[in-house]
């Protein structure tokens, strides 16, 4: 171990003492978050300005005496239904208005307007976004949120997050008390360098930090006021931005090797000797960084990385719901035989995730991991990966396919997916490719022979564009006893025209989207106070969302809940969370409920534990203090 890791786990050892030292004497009671008075230290025009504090017409006559706002608000006073009403009003109104000629899509309209309102008044912002959650989720997540990091140089009104850039080296340490909130639990940072499907987009990336957090309040819970968005600008290698004189961000091309790491390690440094339970999600960041920054620090900080483990959670979810959708117990899960289209930070990420639960099914033996191997396929796109390849990726390497056990299949290195599909005839097909339409008709057809008796196929890429196929294009050859899943949003499809037998007239799309446990994975670890994130904890938010959907939902094909249920599944898996860093004895704490406490809860006092902690969009009570 070098000198640098040792002085990290040092660090991370010693910040996980004292977290229990405070812990240890603290009283034992939950509070309500987001139901406290807040002091605030403005008033008049100030708190007006301010969207953190801003209530509008919501002001009561007593606040605005108090804050000095008499005069400055009409007088008639609303609740905040009264103003979500005229919000939601308007923005009926105005989404074709928004637009910026015929080229810009209503949904891009759409995010325009409500991040006008986040602007104002965040309050206003989350209710409107919590109560109408599937509307609003494609807006300011994915897909839309792809148009927007494309666009981003163009649409920045006002900031929203911290910028650490390339030239902000050796200054980062200070820069960080810049930022205004004095406690943050999350934030959720990107270099930019492969945002969604889309690729390099440079510091237009902020808006995927953005986005994810504004899941994390929506979702999760997590006072709006403690999180923060971060883009970390090493430059770009997108050459269409290095010529734009309109790009925000640094035009050079990205730092590479020692340089690249020592900027991570710095900003790493800076957010965590100002908040040391910060949690940091790292997000979009390129695979070949992807997977060694998560082993430099999952170790010494409270860090994940959504698309290496998010993801992988997410489908192993939906995996296992496959099996139950044939009516099948999920222990059967090592049997099945998947195809995976994608070996990037995801594709990777997912085959590790796999693997490890079919082990663990299994007993978790040096055979069980070996036979948990053999069950997986990984084509890119050079086609099959297998040992006769030359430098192939060390992360792929594992699941490369014996020379000698492809020649019996018929099968060579470069196979294409098609051939791979019709001699393994798989009980999964699994696209993380990033590839649009990559499962061609061709490839569906060759789906028809595969010998489950409910095969899977799970188009799991964003954006929308970059699905590798349409729920239409596979119920329409396949037909409806299959499960289909995908990376962003699909209306189910309507399959009387199609004129199949089967279960029903309905082929359900189910959306594999990481919006299902980050939130959840997130506000677990927060509530917990572990000073790491475990493969076990991780483990236990996958198998917690398997196992949400009723045995009657399954047997339909619906695999994922609905997103309407968002906070329900988001505080059951944090719960999950939770008791796996209990199990582990990685459990601190959190403010007054010390670990010794969280022990002693029942099943339904860690529920309400968790739901008691989760701030809900309400309006508090305003005291002025002079500074």
């Amino acid at each position: 171990m070098g000198i640098g890791n040792k002085l990290r786990l040092s660090s991370s050892l010693s910040r996980m003492l004292h977290r229990r030292i405070l812990y240890s004497s603290a009283r034992s009671f939950t509070t309500t978050e987001g139901h406290r008075p807040t002091i605030v230290h403005k008033r008049s025009l100030d708190i007006l300005h301010d969207p953190w504090f801003n209530k509008g017409t919501a002001f009561t006559m007593t606040e605005r005496d108090r804050l000095d706002l008499r005069g400055l608000l009409p007088p008639n006073v609303m609740d905040s239904e009264q103003q979500i009403q005229r919000f939601m009003t308007d923005l009926k109104r105005l989404e074709e208005q928004a637009r910026d000629g015929p080229s810009d899509p209503n949904a891009l309209a759409k995010w325009r307007i409500l991040n006008r309102l986040h602007d104002r008044n965040e309050t206003m912002y989350y209710k409107v976004l919590i109560a109408n959650i599937e509307e609003y989720a494609p807006i300011v997540y994915t897909p839309t949120v792809g148009l927007v990091c494309q666009n981003y140089s163009g649409l920045f009104r006002r900031p929203r997050g911290m910028y650490f850039s390339a030239e902000d080296r050796g200054e980062m340490m200070s820069m960080v008390y810049n930022w205004p909130a004095e406690q943050v639990d999350m934030i959720v940072v990107t270099d930019g360098s492969r945002i969604l499907g889309l690729g390099d987009l440079g510091i237009h990336g902020i808006g995927i930090s953005v986005g994810k957090l504004d899941l994390y309040v929506a979702a999760a819970g997590i006072n709006p006021q403690r999180v923060l968005p971060v883009m970390i600008d090493v430059g770009t290698n997108n050459e269409k931005l290095l010529k734009d004189p309109m790009y925000l961000g640094l035009q050079q091309h990205r730092l590479e090797n020692g340089e690249y790491i020592e900027v991570i390690d710095e900003f790493m440094e800076a957010v965590f000797t100002r908040w040391p339970n910060v949690i940091v999600q790292f997000e979009d960041f390129q695979s070949k960084w992807a997977f060694k920054l998560l082993q430099r620090y999952r170790n010494s900080y409270r860090m994940f990385n959504d698309d290496v483990q998010g993801t992988a959670g997410v489908a192993i979810a939906g995996l296992l719901g496959a099996v139950r959708a044939q009516g099948r117990p999920m222990i059967d899960f090592p049997k099945m035989k998947i195809v995976v289209a994608g070996a990037g930070s995801a594709g990777i990420g997912v085959l590790n995730a796999a693997r490890k639960t079919m082990a663990r099914m299994l007993g978790n033996t040096e055979t069980a991991f070996d036979s948990a191997q053999s069950q997986f396929w990984v084509v890119d796109a050079q086609g099959l990966i297998t040992e006769g390849r030359d430098n192939i990726d060390p992360e792929a390497l594992p699941f490369a396919r014996k020379t000698k056990e492809m020649d019996r299949q018929g099968l060579k290195e470069g196979a294409s997916l098609v051939e791979v599909v019709r001699e393994v005839k798989p009980d999964v097909l699994l696209g993380l490719s990033a590839v649009g339409g990559l499962f061609s008709k061709e490839v569906l057809e060759a789906m028809k022979g595969s010998t489950s008796t409910r095969p899977a196929i799970f188009a799991m890429s964003n954006p929308t564009k970059n699905a590798e196929c349409t729920a239409q294009e596979a119920f329409s050859i396949l037909g409806d006893n299959i499960i289909f899943a995908s990376g962003s949003p699909f209306k189910n499809v309507d399959l009387v025209p199609f004129l199949v037998a089967g279960n029903g007239h309905v082929g359900h799309c189910n959306q594999g989207n990481n919006m299902y446990l980050f939130p959840g994975i997130g506000l677990g670890i927060l509530l917990s106070g572990t000073p790491i994130v475990s493969d076990g904890m991780l483990q236990a938010a996958a198998e917690c969302l398997a196992a949400y959907m009723s045995e009657e939902e399954v047997l339909k094909g619906i695999i994922y809940p609905p997103i309407s249920r968002i906070r329900d599944i988001t505080k059951r898996i944090a719960a999950a969370v939770i008791k796996e860093a209990i199990e582990e004895e990685l459990a601190g704490g959190y403010r007054e409920m010390d670990a010794r406490e969280l022990q002693k809860l029942s099943e339904e006092g860690l529920m309400e534990y968790v739901e008691n902690n989760m701030w809900s969009p309400e309006y508090p009570t305003l005291v002025y203090k002079d500074d």
